[in-house]
């Protein structure tokens, strides 16, 4: 019995062997063979996100921060509020400066030395979605018009880049804001604008805002990348699928279920009735992620209650 229990063992091993040198030495035939009975490697179906779990407060000396997990890709994504002059152009509104990082231990495809050509793409489409989905009010930014308003130094850090980068960092950057919390200010006899902390600062000083409060969010951005192959629509594609799947198309609704934009980096011509398809998945999408979000505040609402 025992023999036979080895020939078996060893058998499946080999099995799996074969599996994976067949997976590496063809990736396309391999996913191909998967995507005929309407699943992925991963067991997912073609339409089916990953897990996701949003963290608020993941850094404590940040203004806002947020850890995020779409799958295996992590993203951290950072507030830090400073008192700035205003433009001359805006007097009235504050101003956010975004920086997406990704630092050689999130994929062994990122060398030292040697910037992610991938990190200025997505610094700029975080930036753009931010600013025409209508989220953030710039005025909130306002301490004094004309002479002071706050800069938010919003940094987006990828700690493990395992496919849909863009999602994973915008719904860290959403969740960051959300948990963002404007401190207290004073101004000096000098005319500078300070920030004050602790109990003892709000009887030393006199503030311009009295308390601590959030920002007020409009409706709020929420991703979804597709990859496109041949007939299959792959919903949240993992690095695998992007590596071997040439055509994806982002699309970002708010959560009234309005179109923000799309994007389709290259990749071949789709067709209407392919972008409509996915638009559809991202309007479901982003009801999932409107609810994890809601979740996560409400879990740490009870944190600090406790």
């Amino acid at each position: 019995m025992s023999a036979e229990t080895d020939a078996t063992a060893a058998g499946g091993l080999a099995g799996e062997m074969e599996v994976e040198a067949y997976r590496r030495l063809f990736p396309l035939a391999f996913l191909e063979r998967h995507l005929r009975e309407s699943v992925r490697p991963d067991a997912r179906r073609l339409a089916e996100a990953r897990p996701t779990t949003v963290a608020l407060g993941a850094v404590s000396s940040a203004h806002g921060s947020a850890l995020v997990r779409l799958g295996d890709t992590a993203m951290l994504a950072s507030i830090k509020l400073e008192v700035m002059s205003p433009s001359a152009e805006t007097p009235d509104q504050g101003s956010v400066a975004v920086e997406f990082h990704m630092p050689p231990i999130c994929s062994p495809l990122v060398r030292p030395g040697r910037p992610a050509e991938a990190a200025p793409v997505i610094s700029k489409a975080l930036e753009d979605v931010l600013m025409s989905s209508g989220m953030l009010n710039l005025k909130e930014l306002c301490l004094i018009s004309g002479k002071a308003s706050w800069v938010a130094y919003l940094d987006v850090y990828c700690l493990n880049a395992d496919g849909s980068l863009f999602d994973a960092a915008l719904i860290s950057v959403v969740a960051a804001f959300t948990h963002l919390e404007i401190p207290l200010v004073s101004v000096g006899d000098d005319g500078r604008v300070f920030t004050v902390g602790g109990n003892e600062g709000k009887t030393k000083y006199e503030l311009v805002n009295r308390e601590k409060r959030k920002l007020t969010l409009g409706d709020i951005p929420f991703p979804l990348t597709c990859a496109l192959h041949k007939d299959s629509i792959l919903a949240d594609p993992t690095a695998e699928e992007e590596s071997i799947i040439e055509t994806s198309v982002t699309v970002v609704l708010d959560s009234s279920g309005r179109l923000v934009s799309i994007q389709k980096p290259g990749g071949g011509v789709t067709s209407m009735a392919t972008i409509k398809a996915c638009i559809g998945l991202a309007k479901e999408r982003g009801q999932k992620l409107k609810e994890i979000l809601t979740d996560s505040v409400e879990a740490m609402e009870v944190d600090q209650a406790e």
